[in-house]
């Protein structure tokens, strides 16, 4: 106990622990409760030849994919990253990346944990092309991964090269882009009337869009205020236990907002 109270990485070691813990608790609730709710994944393929008018689409449904199950995953990868990173194996080398200013354990784990859980808010508001959801998930990895190259090339300081930050953004707020899309388009699309709704998606997908957006970007100013190195942001490691706090919490609401309104076993 005295070494933890002097040491803070060793704090952090019993911190990971915790969130591993918690991820994994929820996770198993997650796959024992939920229900048999599924997404599909669809292609559209053109009718015609290349450079004449094209007939009507083939919509056709490749597979479908259990919803319960991929927010099952993406709980799962946390719990397995952060008991990874306190493991007897990962703590030296969790140790040593903090040490020097990062983490690239965090980023892999992101670049898979945070595509799945894009991948599903898509689904739910009607995304369901194998290649827009192939684009959406690459392009959400690749904003992690200019996450990786801002703290591998970079120290926290006023030399900080921004460039890594700011493409990251960029790509980072595409999936956002085509998800307002498809949630404004499903109130207002000609179909949804011809339908004789009107609903669009339901409300509860209006929470999971403003809470993750917010999440989301919360990571992002984390980054920001960690590499501005001021204050008590100029301790590298308030930002690492931050980014373990916002995790939590991202994957959490994302995953009880979806199983309260689609996985319950009655719903």
């Amino acid at each position: 106990m005295a070494k933890d109270a002097s040491d803070p990485i060793a704090r952090l070691r019993t911190f990971n622990l915790l969130a591993g813990a918690l991820h994994l608790v929820q996770a198993i609730v997650v796959l024992v409760l939920t229900n048999g709710r599924s997404l599909p994944v669809t292609a559209a393929f053109g009718n015609g030849p290349p450079g004449q008018p094209l007939g009507p689409l083939v919509l056709e449904k490749l597979f479908s994919y259990r919803i319960g199950y991929a927010v099952f995953t993406f709980l799962l990868l946390s719990s397995v990253f952060h008991f990874l990173v306190a493991s007897p194996w990962g703590f030296p080398r969790y140790r040593s990346e903090l040490a020097n200013t990062r983490n690239r354990f965090r980023w892999v784990e992101y670049s898979l944990s945070s595509s799945v859980m894009v991948v599903v808010i898509a689904g739910v508001v009607g995304i369901t092309d194998i290649a827009a959801l192939l684009g959406l998930a690459g392009v959400n990895a690749s904003m992690i991964f200019f996450g990786w190259l801002m703290e591998t090339t970079n120290k926290p300081g006023p030399t900080a090269n921004w460039a890594p930050f700011r493409f990251g953004s960029f790509a980072g707020i595409i999936p956002w882009i085509a998800i307002v899309f498809y949630t404004v388009g499903a109130a207002t699309s000609d179909a949804t009337a011809d339908a004789g709704t009107g609903e669009g998606v339901p409300g509860f997908v209006y929470g999971i869009f403003v809470s993750l957006f917010l999440f989301f970007n919360c990571f992002a100013i984390t980054q920001l205020l960690q590499y501005r190195a001021k204050g008590k942001w100029a301790d590298y490691l308030r930002g690492e236990r931050s980014y373990i706090v916002l995790s939590l919490l991202a994957k959490s609401a994302l995953a009880w907002q979806i199983f309260a309104n689609v996985l319950l076993p009655n719903v």
